[in-house]
């Protein structure tokens, strides 16, 4: 970064930083970035900042110099397990289906396979482990749709071979929403997604 702000201490500079803490700053970053006051680069070095910092000082100084509205909610609410730590979570429907919806837990990895199956993921409801996580479907013969919270980014680098991969991100994304990343292969199959708000069904 070729001028980082400098860091000036204020009364609440020494207090540990919270989860809110970050996620506020996050928004605030996002929103600089989508406006043109930070690079990609910036954005991407403010954010391991971001991470890595302990006390609210820390994090003061990585919006300081930007012009951001600083009391902006998040256009949908969504809940983060930031400690939790688990294995990829492995979900199967071969000649069947499976679902996950309501409040479930979202790992930083899924892997899924549908062979001559179907599966459904619905993300409106679930608790995230990671601000990014990472979803590999495996379609064959078979199909997935995924349903994001509205606000949420969509990262969809799957293959599709005599099949296709549709995942969308939502219209207006939210810095503050989760981002989902999707691979795998679809084969003879499909995999979908869209955006949804949390209050239709």
């Amino acid at each position: 970064m070729e001028n980082p702000p400098q860091r000036r201490d204020s009364q609440m500079s020494h207090l540990r930083a919270s989860d809110s803490n970050r996620e506020q700053v996050s928004t605030m970053l996002g929103e600089a970035l989508s406006t043109g006051q930070l690079s990609h680069e910036e954005y991407s070095e403010r954010l391991d900042r971001l991470y890595q910092a302990k006390t609210v000082g820390e994090l003061e100084v990585l919006t300081r110099d930007l012009q951001v509205d600083r009391h902006r909610p998040a256009a949908n609410p969504v809940s983060y397990l930031p400690d939790a730590s688990s294995r990829p979570e492995n979900i199967v429907a071969i000649f069947g289906g499976a679902e996950r919806k309501g409040r479930w837990r979202v790992r930083r990895r899924t892997k899924a396979l549908a062979l001559f199956g179907g599966l459904r993921f619905d993300l409106t409801g679930a608790e995230f482990e990671a601000k990014e996580v990472e979803i590999t479907i495996n379609a064959i013969f078979g199909g997935a749709e995924i349903i994001v919270p509205e606000g949420t980014e969509v990262r969809c680098h799957g293959i599709g071979i005599f099949g296709g991969f549709d995942v969308h991100s939502s219209p207006d994304v939210d810095p503050s929403a989760p981002v989902v990343v999707v691979r795998g292969l679809a084969l003879f199959g499909g995999v979908s997604g869209k955006a949804r708000r949390r209050r239709e069904r």
